[in-house]
């Protein structure tokens, strides 16, 4: 049934005709009715007839505009209801009792205000893509939520003002804004696989090492520490001019071995400030290449023919890295004799061969009979090599002033080595019980020796660090000389040039370079300390000197102080020979 066929059998009429509005179902104008108001019912088309009594029709009301005062020809003439061109529109009316804007009534028929809606027939042809909007509403644009906000606010969840470089919304909520994530430029899908190609093409090539032995950072601030902290340390020289910085560091970037050894002994002191996991890892790694290194050079330089002479290590470098790890057991407070084995091979190096560069062999030659000397003071069987021969320093050296160390080059270091070949002969009759243990031979050699040390003058000038450092040297020796031959008991002359040493001691500032080399004559002061004021002076002395150094067999030299004084105190003849303390204790160390 087309549209205008069930429109018109959806119109019920109780036995009237549709010629005037009268006829229409009981729903005609009325005194009571509104003007212009008109009620039309319109029956179900699911009904084939319609029923009054059932209720299946729905009533409407149209507003009819008609003039103020009606014409007589009009009464007649039925209001005409054209045919709907959309049944769209149908949807739109309301049944009676259901409000509808300003004029929205209640109908007084119940069975009109429960009826079903109106059956609106499926209109042809294909729907429509966009649905039309609703009369006098608004249409609501949905929008995906914005992914332009700053990091703090999409993290709350929170609206964001997009402000740079800093959103208000942060500010105002006293928060720190995050700031903006980084613009990702869209690439197509060829674009990501040109772009995974050309990553996977690209070939990483380090830079190599600048200088063989310096690797890490770590082994970078092993150098700077060497530089400007360990040198200063080692000799009385505080400037450029240091050998350690002027000489060894320049070989050490040609020679590898020679460089893992420097930064082992830069290591072993610096732990010793900081204790970092990391820099006692580096100290140990450089160690053990510095021992492999030396070994293979040695293997290597060594090597020869059947019935040939094995050919000499001449490099230079081999013999400073021997002196190196010599240096890093007293970093490291070893008191087992792990100096030995570097120290015999730099003496086995320094007579076999002569060093090419004679620059490094001045400073090599007196670096090895400093301590060659002073390892003689504490131990009974290491003696000192002759200060002449083979091992004789160079010609052009003028006076003291050129030298690192004080006392080598100007001779008192031969009085030291007097002192201890009479301490070795005493000691010798001592034990062979031979009465007196000093004999006149003894006596006169130590007055000798005595009369040098007296007239013994260095050449730096007065009222410096240096010449105060001389002073103390030239007491210390002159104790050692004492306690040598003399009674070990408490004497006047004794406390008196302890006491002088201890001033020189005093005048020394804690900053100067003259301070890093005064362990040995501390500790012959030390050891001849019978009064107690003075051992208190000593100790004061051990700690400023392990403030200033930071090296580590401070602490055991002064451990043997201590024991000589216990000594002291039960058995006063025995607390002349602390060689001998010191092999009871079981500790040998260089006292450098």
């Amino acid at each position: 049934m087309d549209d205008s066929l069930s429109h018109r059998a959806s119109e019920s009429t109780d036995d009237a005709s549709n010629d005037s509005p009268g006829s229409w179902d009981a729903d005609g104008p009325s005194d009571s009715s509104p003007p212009g108001e008109v009620g039309v019912r319109i029956h179900d088309a699911s009904q084939p007839f319609p029923n009054p009594t059932i209720g299946s029709s729905k009533t409407y009301r149209f507003n009819v505009i008609a003039s103020p005062e009606p014409d007589a020809s009009m009464v007649d003439v039925a209001p005409k209801v054209e045919e709907l061109d959309d049944t769209d529109d149908l949807q739109s009316i309301k049944p009676v009792g259901v409000e509808t804007g300003t004029h929205a009534t209640t109908s007084t028929n119940t069975a009109d205000s429960t009826a079903t809606p109106v059956n609106v027939p499926r209109k042809r042809g294909r729907p429509r893509k966009h649905p039309l909007p609703i009369p006098g509403g608004q249409v609501k644009i949905t929008k995906g939520r914005s992914k332009t906000g700053c990091i703090t606010c999409r993290r709350r969840k929170k609206k964001c003002d997009e402000t740079k470089p800093s959103c208000l919304n942060c500010q105002k909520n006293a928060v720190v804004c995050e700031g903006y994530p980084p613009k990702e430029i869209w690439r197509s899908g060829k674009q990501k696989l040109e772009d995974a190609a050309r990553s996977q093409s690209i070939i990483t090539r380090s830079l190599p090492l600048l200088i063989d032995g310096i690797e890490t950072d770590i082994d970078r601030r092993l150098l700077d520490h060497f530089v400007y902290g360990f040198s200063r340390v080692l000799t009385l020289i505080n400037d450029d001019s240091n050998p350690f910085k002027e000489i060894l560091l320049p070989m050490a970037t040609q020679h590898r071995g020679l460089m893992h050894s420097l930064m082992c002994l830069s290591g072993s002191h610096l732990s010793v400030l900081d204790p970092e996991p990391r820099v006692k890892e580096r100290k140990y790694y450089h160690f053990h290449r510095a021992i492999r290194d030396l070994k293979d050079n040695i293997t290597a330089s060594s090597s020869s023919q059947p019935g040939e002479e094995p050919e000499l290590l001449v490099e230079d470098p081999i013999i400073a890295s021997t002196i190196a790890l010599s240096l890093n057991t007293i970093c490291e407070g070893e008191t087992k004799g792990e100096y030995r084995p570097h120290m015999d091979a730099a003496r086995y190096l320094l007579v076999t061969q002569k060093p090419r560069n004679e620059k490094f062999r001045q400073f090599i030659v007196e670096f090895f009979q400093y301590h060659d000397v002073s390892n003689s003071i504490t131990s009974l069987d290491r003696r000192p090599a002759l200060l002449h021969g083979e091992l004789r320093l160079p010609d052009f050296v003028p006076h003291a002033q050129a030298g690192m160390f004080l006392g080598v080059f100007d001779g008192l270091f031969n009085y030291i080595s007097d002192v201890t070949r009479l301490r070795d002969r005493i000691r010798q009759r001592f034990d062979e019980g031979y009465e007196p243990a000093v004999d006149y031979q003894i006596l006169s050699d130590a007055v000798s020796i005595d009369s040098a040390i007296r007239t013994w003058e260095t050449s730096h000038p007065p009222n410096t660090p240096n010449w105060s450092l001389a002073q103390l040297y030239r007491q210390s020796t002159w104790v050692y000389l004492y306690r040598t031959i003399r009674p070990s008991r408490p004497s006047d002359k004794i406390a008196q040039v302890v006491d002088d040493g201890l001033e020189y001691l005093d005048q020394l500032p804690q900053d100067s370079g003259a301070f890093s080399i005064v362990l040995m004559p501390l500790f012959l002061l030390g050891c001849s300390a019978f009064l107690p004021r003075q051992r208190e002076r000593i100790h004061k002395g051990f700690e400023a000197l392990k403030a200033y150094s930071n090296l580590r067999n401070i602490e055991p030299a002064f451990k043997v102080v201590e024991r000589v004084w216990e000594v002291m105190d039960t058995k006063t003849e025995e607390s002349w020979d602390w060689e001998k303390i010191i092999q009871e204790m079981n500790m040998d160390f260089l006292i450098t």
